[in-house]
């Protein structure tokens, strides 16, 4: 089992936007028994809040559903629980390493390492701006997830 744990600051944007696109593009190639994900944030600003309703709207749109997600911080824990810890940002990224044990920093990630070559850095934070946005940044966190499974079935072939 690879466990998948996506990270932005508040996680009601971008972390559960990549969470169910993620999810979605797992379940359609029929590994949904073999890969797990989750969303947090590195904020506790929101605990148990469902995402923006932008994301949800922008998820929905393109028929995935994010209204079952609750937003949750960043657990110590998660560290040891998840093979790839994926930052949304250099922000998040910072963040993550700061708190991590240092034998464990290998699983912390950009999301965007996972990109086409050209594609931005970070996955922008739609949060204060329009509608626009949200869609744009669900179309990079679907070629961040293509890239993602893509390597993590090699990854899994490779070492059995």
């Amino acid at each position: 089992m690879t466990k998948v744990l996506f990270v932005c600051l508040g996680n009601i944007c971008r972390s559960p936007t990549a969470e169910g696109v993620f999810h979605d593009l797992v379940r359609r190639r029929g590994l949904d028994t073999d890969i797990r994900m989750d969303s947090a944030g590195t904020s506790g600003w929101h605990i148990d809040a469902p995402p923006d309703s932008r994301a949800c709207a922008e998820a929905k749109r393109r028929g995935i559903d994010l209204s079952r997600q609750r937003s949750r911080k960043v657990d110590p824990a998660d560290f040891e629980r998840f093979d790839y810890i994926l930052a949304m940002d250099e922000s998040n990224l910072a963040d993550l390493r700061e708190i991590c044990p240092a034998p464990l920093l290998g699983r912390i990630h950009l999301f965007t390492s996972f990109a086409p070559k050209g594609a931005p850095t970070d996955v922008p934070d739609p949060y204060y701006g329009g509608n626009d946005g949200f869609a744009q940044v669900f179309d990079l966190i679907a070629q961040c997830s293509e890239g993602l499974l893509t390597h993590i079935i090699a990854d899994r072939q490779k070492h059995g």
